[in-house]
């Protein structure tokens, strides 16, 4: 463990990780250089790394109305209003290279309704956070604006799901004392060298 311990729990060693784990720690370590600290900090317990990783899979990888940056900046929203470290800073950096903008991370953490984002974008946030913080008020008034805003049933529950999912994730990062890896605070403010 280095000055800074990724989590309050033990941090299993890679070559005493089941082999899947660890063999899908590897690819990822393969496509960005490093291994993000959730993928050790979880494989404390094997079998809820493989259902939260399956699940987030499903929810964050797959096609639909939503693009690949809607959904990390669903991430970053919500996570910033469950003050979650590790996931505004880690998806941050993912949102930023998706979307493409070295500004647009920062600006929703700190406040969506300020950030340069468009009225669509603007109207799934505002649903993300009603998921996140006031379920029980949903209705169908605000599934009529998030259709007047080109959102369907099926987008509609790819918000709420992310919003919901990335509850949980927060919750455990803040539990678990999770640190983010340094690498995720540059990534995609600055453009790659050719």
């Amino acid at each position: 463990m280095s000055a800074h311990p990724i989590s309050r729990y033990p941090v299993p060693r890679l070559e005493d990780l089941p082999e899947d784990i660890r063999n899908r720690i590897l690819e990822v370590q393969e496509k960005s250089g490093f291994v993000p600290n959730v993928f050790l900090a979880l494989a404390h317990r094997p079998a809820e790394w493989r259902a939260f990783f399956a699940y987030h899979d499903a929810i964050m990888e797959k096609e639909g109305g939503l693009s690949k940056a809607d959904r990390e900046m669903i991430v970053v929203a919500t996570s910033n209003a469950n003050q979650c470290q590790y996931c505004v800073v880690a998806h941050g950096a993912i949102l930023r290279i998706r979307a493409k903008a070295p500004l647009v991370a920062d600006q929703v953490a700190i406040n969506y309704r300020k950030a340069d984002i468009t009225p669509r974008q603007r109207a799934m946030l505002d649903f993300a956070m009603k998921v996140a913080f006031e379920a029980y008020a949903i209705g169908e008034e605000d599934f009529a604006t998030l259709r007047a805003h080109g959102f369907d049933d099926e987008d509609i529950w790819d918000i709420g799901a992310i919003s919901a999912f990335f509850g949980l994730s927060n919750r455990m990062a803040n539990m678990t004392g999770m640190r983010a890896n340094d690498e995720f605070y540059l990534m995609g403010r600055i453009p790659k060298q050719k």
